[in-house]
């Protein structure tokens, strides 16, 4: 099964779809998760900061929407999001396929492993390559422009950049920035789900050095229903096309790295006991 969740802008997703609601050990989810089935594959989406985005970046619980999705089935995850551009290249409407994220949150719940039992969990590549690629061949196919690879920032929000904060992350090499795609995608990793992003550019953040026609974000462009407009048919066609994603060499090297024995002990023991692990509980 997909799971996919919704980002700003982004609340509403299939037609025809059957409730679940899911009771996680790190307590309820943004909403119940929905699951529905596109061209005969089944689908879950939920809308990380909830229906009616009353969840700001943090005060989603990430842990519980990540467990939920695993709890009904899900075993990929496309994660789009709404994100600002760093780069002048990347313009409003690009599709950002992103490899890479750079964390700058400060005060979120981002792992599953809190002690007293010490698990350290490779970041190296903290995407699904896989379902990466399944994704960039998918929206060629469709005839969608879309970056392959690239670096997120994430901050900790709800405020925009600083203007100096801005022109750190550019100088730095990073490509765009956004404020839920850590710890989401980080915890599909630790549980072991093939996680990719999708991310819309909806502004330049701050604007561009040298470009002062450029208006700083605000949330009316950030959150604006062309969001969703733009990332659903997108999302239902990588729903298509990433049912086909396989277990690939690169996916099992990216799972590997989750091979240290307190890892692969630390998880199944997680997995199978419902997150009330001797060291959670």
């Amino acid at each position: 099964m997909i799971g996919v969740f919704g980002g700003s802008g982004f609340y509403r997703f299939l037609d025809d779809v059957t409730e679940v609601p899911v009771a996680t050990p790190y307590g309820p989810p943004s909403a119940p998760v929905r699951v529905g089935a596109i061209d005969g594959t089944d689908v879950a989406f939920m809308p990380r900061h909830g229906d009616e985005h009353t969840l700001p970046p943090h005060r989603v619980n990430y842990r519980a929407n990540v467990w939920a999705m695993k709890e009904v089935g899900v075993d990929r995850i496309i994660g789009p999001s709404a994100c600002g551009s760093l780069k002048p290249e990347l313009s409003p409407g690009t599709f950002v396929l992103c490899d890479q994220f750079v964390d700058r949150t400060a005060a979120r719940e981002s792992t599953f492993y809190d002690g007293p039992q010490t698990t350290h969990v490779s970041a190296a590549d903290p995407y699904c390559p896989d379902l990466r690629r399944v994704l960039a061949e998918c929206a060629r196919e469709e005839e969608i422009p879309v970056v392959e690879g690239g670096t997120v920032v994430v901050i900790e929000g709800p405020r925009f950049s600083t203007r100096a904060e801005s022109r750190w992350f550019t100088a730095s090499g990073f490509d765009v920035v956004n404020m839920t795609q850590y710890p989401e995608a980080w915890l599909a990793r630790e549980l072991a789900l093939c996680y990719a992003n999708v991310s819309l550019v909806t502004d330049y953040d701050v604007g561009l050095e040298g470009m002062p026609d450029l208006p700083p974000v605000s949330a009316d462009t950030a959150c604006s229903p062309t969001t969703s407009i733009d990332c659903a048919p997108f999302c239902s066609g990588l729903c298509r096309g990433s049912a086909r994603s396989r277990t690939t060499s690169a996916h099992r090297r990216w799972t590997a790295q989750l091979s240290t024995t307190s890892g692969r002990r630390a998880l199944a023991l997680l997995t199978q006991t419902g997150g009330n692990t001797p060291w959670n509980s």
